[in-house]
């Protein structure tokens, strides 16, 4: 490339790629080409037809007429006119070839970028701590997409591009449930954005922060049925706590201001809908990105007085207090866990609570419910209170109401929310444990549980070991499985678990050691795990990240392994593949209905995760699995360790 006054000079072709009669397509700096070679003159013109925007470049010369392929329009291939008296005409630029055999055209000084209102808006993103995008770049967001491209050069926003846009949207929701913090997903309009919404409603039922960014068609052509026209405000009213269309006149940072408020402080998602030509609408000179300062209060919520003494008067008349933690309590565990040991009473997590305290800790007890250990159940069974933190009381969660309970949560629409409480406590969980801890006589009369607790593990982890002996011959038991993994997986883990049968041996045989835990939980959505763990990864890139999942969920997203490869993901993926959906099939049996569609027909995994760039390894016996995870484990980069696993034994 060389510089003169009057333009730039770029190579754009060899003249042999550009014969006689032919039309192609090249790029001159940022300006993309028609070149065309007619009656031996060659010629650059400006490759965008004026109509539609059709790529002249890959059009064709027809009867001296160069024919946009989009609607037919002509022009001459070398001076860019059009027939008649239209007066419609395409831009030409100097062309010239030299003697090194090259096509060279002159292209005036690019325009230097004016601040757009994407542009405010992206920054003010970054402003609020938003430091990850989950997308897919599209034709219906191209300017925004152009504003977060600026933002990622300045080093303060990371991009991800998916193969599928609910992948973005559960790596957000995992982003949101590991962190505390927004990410946000990016979507063309239509289908792009309906995509998104399965994830969506993961983030909300389990209230993770979540920023949606989707683009729209223009607003001359929203209402009549425009191509990939979908009412997106109408498809997220229901998803969203707070939705609002980007319009030219609208206050650009006070909207994303508004929708990061929202998700953060309601841990609920938030929606922008951007008009594809309102993206790149100039800014007025005096814009200004905005940011939270002043815009959020402390979180630190402290219980009525009242409230705590109540509490405080149950739990000091209690012999055998158990407290049971949920979802709600990842980040107050501190305060829960020096209240547990002043108490010496027993630590039980819902499912969605699995790993919240060490199941090593000598209070642990491990996940009650469905997916969870018998001594949990045990403890819960004989206390004589329970007093909960940050749980819901769904059905999944095992929680009884037949006990005198105390519940704790921020939010007052949990409190009683499925049967009434002895004591509904309002407040930030942290704050209110602490609250507790302060106002617990030091001198409560209550039984010492932490022999006991121990004598329940013992029992358990014995029954676990003669599991792990169970084989049939037709596959690997999940209790060899997750035997190995605690063997193996490091204590600093954040694990993505997805839905099935896998999900339940995971929470039965697998013991946390320090592990943060996600998965989908109340919305159950299968698929969940593999684009969870890249969320994770992005979040925490520094500490492993291991992806469970069965071969059910996997299939659903496995194109992602492709993303995890481009991005040089640390992902260890332990899938379990049984060939069926297994815990549908336990459900049809249970229901004395036939087993009927459940089977599927998979490929071999392992190979598949070679054949995209990872590390695949396929595990067929139990006394193979410490190598492989030893294996992938140690591999940089995203890997795989396939285990074909027994239906039956799990």
């Amino acid at each position: 490339m060389t510089t003169k006054a009057e333009g730039t000079w770029f190579r754009v072709l060899d003249a042999d790629e550009l014969p006689e009669g032919r039309v192609r397509v090249a790029l001159a700096g940022h300006r993309s080409l028609a070149l065309t070679h007619y009656e031996g003159v060659i010629t650059a013109l400006d490759n965008r037809c004026p109509h539609q925007g059709g790529p002249l470049g890959e059009g064709s010369i027809e009867n001296g007429w160069l024919r946009c392929p989009w609607h037919g329009w002509d022009y001459h291939p070398c001076t860019g006119r059009s027939p008649g008296a239209h007066g419609d005409a395409v831009e030409t630029f100097p062309t010239e070839v030299r003697d090194d055999g090259g096509i060279w055209v002159e292209m005036p000084p690019e325009r230097e970028h004016r601040t757009t209102v994407t542009d405010v808006m992206a920054e003010t993103m970054c402003n609020w701590g938003v430091t990850h995008v989950f997308g897919m770049v599209g034709h219906s967001n191209l300017g925004l997409a152009d504003a977060l491209r600026r933002q990622s050069e300045l080093g303060r926003l990371s991009y991800i591009g998916v193969r599928h846009e609910g992948a973005a949207a559960f790596a957000a929701s995992a982003f949101g449930k590991l962190t505390g913090r927004p990410a946000a997903c990016l979507t063309i309009a239509g289908p792009g954005a309906t995509n998104l919404l399965t994830g969506m409603w993961d983030a909300k039922v389990d209230r993770a922060p979540i920023l949606a960014l989707t683009g729209q068609v223009d607003t001359q052509v929203l209402g009549p049925g425009a191509f990939q026209e979908v009412d997106l405000a109408a498809a997220f009213s229901s998803v969203s706590r707070w939705s609002q269309t980007v319009l030219r006149t609208s206050k650009h940072a006070e909207l994303v201001n508004l929708a990061l408020k929202h998700a953060i402080i309601e841990r609920d998602v938030a929606h922008l809908i951007f008009p594809d030509e309102v993206q790149t609408v100039p800014a007025r000179s005096d814009a200004e990105a905005g940011g939270p300062d002043g815009r959020v209060g402390p979180p630190d919520i402290a219980p009525p007085e009242e409230s705590v003494a109540r509490a405080a008067e149950r739990i000091n008349g209690a012999r055998r207090p158990a407290i049971i933690v949920g979802h709600g309590s990842r980040f107050a565990m501190d305060g829960i866990v020096a209240l547990a040991e002043r108490l010496n009473a027993p630590v039980i997590t819902t499912f969605k609570g699995k790993g919240l305290i060490s199941d090593a800790h000598p209070l642990g007890c491990g996940v009650l419910g469905r997916s969870g250990t018998p001594i949990a159940s045990y403890f819960m069974n004989e206390a004589d209170l329970l007093i909960v933190f940050g749980a819901s009381f769904s059905n999944h969660t095992g929680i009884t109401p037949k006990l005198p309970t105390i519940q704790v949560d921020y939010d007052r629409m949990a409190l009683g929310k499925f049967h009434g409480v002895d004591v509904p406590v309002w407040g930030e969980v942290g704050v209110t444990a602490r609250a507790l801890f302060d106002a617990v006589s030091p001198s409560a009369s209550v039984d010492d549980r932490r022999p006991l607790i121990a004598e329940r593990w013992a029992i358990w982890r014995e029954e676990k070991e003669r599991r792990m002996l169970d084989d049939r011959g037709k596959g690997v038991n999940s209790a060899a499985v997750f035997a190995a993994m605690n063997r193996h997986i490091p204590h600093d883990a954040v694990m993505a678990v997805d839905v099935g049968n896998n999900t339940y041996s995971f929470g039965r045989y697998f013991e946390c050691r320090g592990q943060s835990v996600l998965m989908s939980g109340y919305l159950g959505s299968i698929g969940f795990g593999y684009p969870a763990a890249m969320g994770a990864w992005a979040a925490a890139p520094d500490r492993p990240t291991v992806a469970v999942t069965g071969d059910g969920g996997f299939a659903q997203y496995m194109g992602e392994i492709l993303t995890a490869v481009k991005y040089d993901m640390g992902i260890t993926h332990v899938l379990l593949n049984n060939s069926e959906l297994g815990k549908i099939t336990k459900e049809q049996r249970a229901g004395e209905w036939d087993v009927w569609e459940t089977d599927l027909h998979n490929p071999d995994f392992a190979a598949y995760a070679e054949l995209c760039g990872a590390r695949g390894i396929r595990v067929t016996r139990a006394d193979e699995l410490d190598d492989a995870l030893e294996s992938a484990l140690a591999h940089r980069g995203p890997s795989m360790v396939e285990v074909v696993a027994d239906p039956e034994l799990v």
